[in-house]
């Protein structure tokens, strides 16, 4: 798994992040969703390191990342901090300027990178994500069922309660699908409580904090600056739930494009030869 790349903990500011890098030329930072680690691009990562230095970390409060104490509003696990969190990772790893690629609740880290950070992020790719702020006020009965775990995870304690009654069932995965490395990587996460806790918190940031940042951008005006691709997942239910997915984005960036893959939600595990051709094509057009 990421044969060539090395694995190593680099400490930032404000956290301890583990990291995975290889590869050579302009560099990329990928980051993961909910309840993945980094293991989650090792089919993709090395597609990219054929052309470009490729950078993935565990995002503080996941895998083996440092966790962030607790806070009232979940400042510590908001996108803003996390952002913040990859721009001195890249900073440590002597890039300046990088593309950003996030999956899930990665995508709104990449999201607030590039809305907090224009002058470091080049490029902005998101995976099966739309913005916290335009999810929350589309939500609706259908939302509400797919999309139910948004709101129980903004409970406190109960939540983590009964994710480690059983991780596995939970969570469910497989070492046929994800790769049984990768797997046993995932494992270990879901089966450490104060992981669990922090993976939570991300989304207790996301109803609070990271919606309050939302809506002083939109009061603002501010939008994406980069180029910025959008990509979803033909298998899963972001057109169900919205329909036209890049008319959601559109009011937030300055330069849209994206399509739809043929995979389901882990895409950068179902579908990693033409998730990388995607974003080698973004990436070299920008």
């Amino acid at each position: 798994m990421f044969e060539g790349f090395e694995l190593t903990m680099i400490d930032v500011p404000e956290a301890r992040l583990r990291v995975r890098y290889g590869g050579k030329g302009s560099p990329v930072l990928l980051l993961h969703g909910h309840p993945r680690t980094h293991a989650t691009w090792h089919r993709v990562a090395p597609l990219l390191a054929e052309h470009h230095t490729v950078v993935c970390p565990d995002l503080r409060g996941f895998g083996q990342s440092s966790k962030p104490g607790d806070a009232p509003d979940h400042a510590g696990s908001s996108k803003r901090a996390k952002a913040g969190d990859c721009v001195a990772l890249m900073r440590a790893l002597g890039h300046e300027h990088f593309a950003i690629v996030g999956h899930d609740r990665g995508s709104y880290t990449a999201f607030r990178a590039a809305m907090d950070h224009p002058d470091s992020v080049t490029h902005l790719a998101i995976l099966d994500g739309v913005p916290i702020l335009e999810a929350i006020e589309r939500c609706d009965a259908r939302f509400a069922r797919a999309w139910w775990h948004w709101f129980f995870f903004a409970v406190e304690e109960k939540p983590e309660r009964a994710i480690l009654a059983d991780p596995d069932a939970w969570y469910g995965g497989s070492p046929e699908k994800m790769g049984a490395e990768a797997y046993e990587d995932f494992r270990a996460a879901i089966h450490d409580p104060e992981t669990v806790h922090g993976m939570v918190e991300d989304y207790r940031a996301g109803l609070a904090i990271d919606r309050r940042h939302d809506e002083e951008d939109r009061r603002a005006g501010r939008r994406i600056s980069c180029p910025t691709l959008v990509l979803w997942s033909l298998k899963d239910d972001l057109v169900e739930l919205y329909g036209d997915v890049l008319n959601v984005w559109r009011p937030w960036t300055t330069r849209l494009c994206g399509h739809g893959i043929d995979s389901g939600h882990h895409m950068a595990e179902e579908a990693p030869e033409e998730l990388a051709r995607s974003l080698l094509a973004f990436i070299a057009e920008g």
